[in-house]
Order: structure tokens, then C-alpha cells, then sequence
């Protein structure tokens, strides 16, 4: 696939800087290609009875720290003061300190994607606790007009069932959902699952190689417990369908499908993907997916049209862009029928 199959065109405006609650929802009968918009509660009911829904239960790390206008990004601790980070670091040199709050310095000691840096002393959660906020995506940001998170942003950008600290940005799909609609869904026979893939850095870096198979996907940690996974394939003996919420839940049963792990010594799956979900990818283990509008040219677009067609994604899009659906991380809601 070509990058520039990827392309669409958006209204600015339609980029949402805040979650509404119901969202508009989408929904797409892949067979037939006819999108249409149905409430989140006709969405609920649509789902049958002893289907099972997938959710990730990983929670989004603070780890945006500001020092003046420069932000950067903390991604792995490789060593007591030594850091992973992702910053712009053009105009730095080699050997340059920068004061970080708290009276805390950081060192530029190699540059690259990521770069590293030496601390002036250890630093640990309570450190980002206090100074870090939530990386919100880029897009958000602009659209805004303001680089730092609003205080709603602590709720807004966590899902409710959020629990394994890992993530450097949210599983948005399931930002629309309250525990309130799982109770619903639970109390009408259909199971919910958790699973866990902490989101990584490929989520902040553009695709720059023309041709996707070109482009190296970054490693993301992915557990799938040993109940959840027999779980699902004896669901899928029986018939029934599972349904994925987001392309992280995806990435994650579409992984372990693909014989991507190892069990442990209770038989969980655990490890890391790489995975790259394009045309004309054969789905081996999800059935239904509930995502959000991705942006142009990105490798969760890829995602969804493999699951539903490039042709049929853009024309749905394009449906959805006309009648001013909101879009992104904050935006509305997509359900795609195979």
C-alpha cells in the first residue's frame, strides 16, 4: 500500500478538542458499504447476546514534561539517570544541560529518534506525578491553539477501566464508553474481555516511507491472559463474533492470532509487536471493530481499510466528513460489520 493511498481531505474544524458523551456513532455494514448514523445506545443494542468485546485496559503514562518552550517526552529508563526521550533537538547540542521543574537538569547525551539524556538525579513516577501531564496528541494541541493540557484533560484522555500504567497515548475508541454501558452490555449476556497493549512511540511519529512496507513499525507490550484467549476461541467455534474496541485491542488479538507470542508458565501471552495491519490483511481473530476517524496518511487508517476496504473507508469518510462528524482522538465513533 502507498501512503498516498492513504490521503483525505478534512475541514480543520472538524478535529475535536473535547470528548461529547454519547458521540455520533457511524456505522458500516461492510457487505452493503451504506454508512449510517445510529445513537450509541442503538449500538449497544445492536450487539448479540454471548458476543464478546475486547477492551484495553492500559493506562496513559504523564510523562510531558515542559522546561520553558521545549517539550519533552520521557520514554524509557535505561539506566538509574539515563532516559529515552523524544524532544526536538535540532538547534541542542552534545553535552548541553537543560533545567527541567524541580530543579531537576537534563543532559543531551545522543541524538537520534529517540535521543538520550543523563539526569541530574533519579527521578521516578511521583516526579512526573507533579510536573508531567498527559501527551496529547499533536492535532488536539493545534486545534486548540494551547500546548498545555487542560486540568479535564486527566479524565477526559484515560479511559474508566484504565489500570496498567504503559501508554504514551490513549485507546480512544473506548473513550466513548462509560462503565455504565459495559454494566448494560454484561446485563444482556455479552462478555467483556481485557486485554492489555501499552500504545508506543510509532503513535507520535508521521510515516515518512511512501511505500508501507517500507515503514518499521515501533515494539508495543501486549498481554493477553490465558482465560481471555480460550476464551475467544471457543467463542469463535460457537460462531460468535468479537468485537474489537479500537485498533489497539486489534493490534493486540490480530498478534497473538498470528502466533506473535509465547505463554508463560500459566499460559498467558505476553511479548512484543510489531505488527503492521495493511491491505489485504487476513483477519484471523477480530470480527467487528469499533474505532475513531484516524488522521490522513497513518497506519491505523491502514488498519481499517484492511478490514473493510481502502475504497469503502474513503467513501465512508468522505460520508462522514459531510456531515461534519467530529474527528481523532476526541472525535466520534466508527463501527465497521464484516
Amino acid at each position: 500500500m502507498k501512503l498516498s493511498d492513504l490521503d483525505y481531505v478534512y475541514p480543520e474544524n472538524l478535529v475535536a478538542t473535547a470528548p461529547q458523551h454519547p458521540p455520533r456513532v457511524m456505522k458500516v455494514a461492510t457487505e452493503r458499504g451504506t454508512p449510517e448514523e445510529i445513537s450509541l445506545q442503538q449500538l449497544l443494542e445492536l450487539i448479540p447476546p454471548d458476543d464478546v468485546i475486547v477492551i484495553n485496559n492500559t493506562k496513559v503514562l504523564k510523562r510531558r514534561v515542559f522546561a520553558g518552550d521545549l517539550e519533552i517526552l520521557f520514554l524509557e529508563q535505561k539506566s538509574p539517570l539515563e532516559w529515552e526521550v523524544l524532544f526536538p533537538s535540532r538547534k541542542i547540542k552534545i553535552g548541553e544541560e537543560i533545567s527541567l521543574p524541580g530543579g531537576l537538569v537534563m543532559t543531551l547525551t545522543q541524538k537520534g529518534r529517540p535521543q538520550i539524556v543523563r539526569l541530574s538525579e533519579i527521578v521516578g513516577e511521583e516526579y512526573f506525578f507533579k510536573w508531567g501531564e498527559l501527551p496529547l496528541p499533536p492535532y488536539i494541541q493545534k486545534a486548540r491553539d494551547r500546548r498545555h493540557t487542560l486540568r479535564e484533560d486527566e479524565s477526559w484522555y484515560q479511559t474508566e477501566w484504565a489500570a496498567r500504567p504503559g501508554s504514551f497515548a490513549a485507546p480512544t475508541a473506548s473513550l466513548h464508553f462509560r462503565e455504565t454501558d459495559l454494566a448494560f452490555l454484561k446485563s444482556r449476556g455479552v462478555r467483556i474481555l481485557e486485554i492489555t497493549l501499552h500504545v508506543g512511540l510509532g503513535t507520535f511519529l508521521p510515516v515518512t516511507a511512501e511505500d508501507l512496507n517500507d515503514h518499521e513499525m515501533h515494539a508495543e507490550y501486549v498481554e493477553v491472559p490465558k482465560a481471555v484467549w480460550q476464551t475467544l476461541m471457543s467463542a469463535k467455534e460457537r460462531g460468535q463474533k468479537i468485537w474489537a474496541l479500537g485498533t489497539t485491542a486489534t493490534r493486540a488479538l490480530e498478534s497473538a492470532g498470528a502466533g506473535l507470542f509465547e505463554g508463560d508458565s500459566e499460559g498467558n501471552l505476553k511479548g512484543f509487536t510489531k505488527i503492521l495491519i495493511q491491505p489485504p490483511y487476513q483477519f484471523r481473530v477480530v470480527d467487528r471493530l469499533l474505532t475513531n476517524f484516524h488522521q490522513p496518511q497513518s497506519t491505523l487508517l491502514a488498519l481499517v481499510s484492511a478490514f473493510a476496504g481502502l475504497q469503502q473507508v474513503k467513501a465512508c469518510y468522505q460520508w462522514a466528513v459531510a456531515r461534519e462528524f467530529r474527528l481523532f482522538s476526541y472525535g466520534d465513533l466508527s463501527v465497521w460489520l464484516k
